[in-house]
């Protein structure tokens, strides 16, 4: 069977194209995908052994099987439906700066006393090894269906965790994001101060970094570097 493979980042770099195809013969698992890819395109080779392979929206695992018809995605470690919520909710991956007045608003409710976000910015320099000393922007790609699922399961996860938590906001900016402009935001409401808003918003960000497909290109003077994670997610990781 011949299986159509997203990629994202820095995978989607090597081969210099957003999309692969490539031929297993059935019952196929991920790892005899991978066996395939590796033939096929020696170039995605180096970052094989530390790939996720998502399969309709869904982490896969070597021994998970692959069938025709199946959603298959290829990514790097993370740097990122039509559920019932049981609060206000809004998740969003998109090019434009979040209307924080807006998503305030959505989750204010009469039982609200306390909203409390966390806002990541781009940063002009970066002291980190490997990367450019000087950052001229930020280029953000996410694997979108799949984000904003991940964001959804973020918020249960919150809610099991902090009961008191009565509203989930989370917006991830893609595209090119420049010096000083938002790149996330993560709000949380709740009755009162007291009840997990400090330490949800917390989590929030943490998680978005270890589960969401979301990636950035440091884009420097003279070099531009994709900056990658090392979380592997376990089978915990899909609810």
């Amino acid at each position: 069977m011949e299986l159509n493979i997203r990629l994202f980042a820095t995978l989607k770099d090597r081969v210099g194209q957003s999309n692969i195809r490539v031929t297993v013969s059935p019952p196929a698992t991920v790892q005899d995908l991978l066996d395939a890819i590796e033939l096929a395109y020696p170039n995605l080779a180096p970052s094989l052994p530390t790939v996720l392979v998502a399969i309709d929206k869904n982490f896969a695992f070597p021994e998970s099987i692959v069938e025709e018809g199946n959603e298959v995605a290829l990514f790097p470690p993370v740097s990122g439906g039509n559920s019932s919520f049981p609060h206000p909710t809004h998740f969003a991956i998109s090019h434009d700066e979040p209307d924080m007045r807006a998503i305030y608003a959505h989750l204010t409710q009469p039982d609200v006393g306390a909203i409390v976000n966390f806002t990541g910015l781009v940063r002009g320099q970066t002291q980190r090894e490997g990367l450019p000393p000087e950052t001229l922007y930020l280029e953000y790609e996410a694997y979108s269906g799949m984000a904003e699922k991940k964001m959804a399961q973020i918020a249960y996860e919150i809610w099991e965790r902090w009961p008191g938590v009565k509203g989930v906001a989370i917006v991830q900016r893609v595209g090119r994001v420049d010096i000083s402009d938002v790149t996330t935001f993560i709000t949380c409401a709740a009755g009162h101060r007291d009840q997990g808003v400090f330490e949800a918003a917390r989590y929030g960000i943490d998680r978005l970094k270890e589960i969401v497909p979301v990636w950035k290109k440091e884009v420097g003077p003279d070099r531009s570097v994709w900056v990658e994670g090392g979380y592997q997610p376990s089978a915990d990781d899909n609810k």
